[in-house]
């Protein structure tokens, strides 16, 4: 863990805030922000505290945690409005359902003729405790956003309106996919809470993920 580290990964969420921006806010010189970002000094408890308030994370975030460094995998930190949507969706349970979700969903959009949908995803929640820590299973649901004059046949068609959301964007998520997509969602969670964003679960999908070699998280916002 590092202090000087933290300090550079929130100065990053927090709107890719500059050093001089950082001193002007807490009243001090560029340079006692760089020899802090070096570990070559360390603030007084007032800075700290202030610091704190700044950034809305505890002395023991600032100080203790090893936040998650935003590197190249990680990028175009921000908060969209996703356009209204419509969309129709098949959830597997599975130790892998990843994919089997995806695969179905292409195969709805080429039985209505279409061979480049836009596919979503998103952990499907309703799984049993036995499922998961006997079977080692898990849910996963993919969902294809409808172009207009879309209908697939039999199929529920569900609604979402436009809707605010946090977004991160992932390089190269599949090279270490278990720490990679985590570690955004960790990076995405933490840019929500220093700059004072609430996550919502109302009438809306509260977190998707994009399919595709590159990826982009999304975390529905109040």
């Amino acid at each position: 863990m590092s202090f000087g580290k933290n300090l550079q990964f929130l100065r990053h969420l927090k709107g890719n805030m500059t050093q001089e921006d950082l001193a002007e806010k807490m009243n001090i010189s560029r340079q006692t922000v760089s020899k802090w970002e070096l570990d070559a000094a360390q603030p007084e408890m007032d800075k700290a505290i202030e610091l704190c308030r700044l950034f809305n994370c505890s002395l023991d975030n600032l100080f203790r945690d090893d936040m998650a460094a935003c590197d190249e995998a990680y990028s175009n930190l921000r908060v969209e409005t996703v356009p209204a949507f419509r969309y129709v969706k098949h959830a597997v349970i599975s130790s892998n359902p990843e994919g089997d979700a995806i695969d179905r969903v292409f195969s709805i959009a080429r039985g209505c003729g279409v061979d480049n949908p836009r596919v979503i995803g998103w952990d499907f929640p309703h799984v049993s405790q036995e499922q998961i820590n006997v079977f080692n299973m898990h849910g996963y649901e993919a969902a294809w956003i409808l172009p207009d004059g879309i209908i697939p046949p039999n199929m529920e068609i569900y609604e979402q309106a436009d809707h605010r959301y946090a977004a991160v964007h992932i390089g190269a998520p599949f090279g270490n996919p278990f720490v990679t997509i985590p570690n955004a969602y960790k990076t995405l969670m933490e840019y929500m809470r220093v700059n004072a964003l609430e996550h919502t679960e109302k009438d809306v999908i509260p977190c998707f993920e994009t399919d595709g070699d590159s990826m982009d998280i999304y975390i529905a916002c109040k």
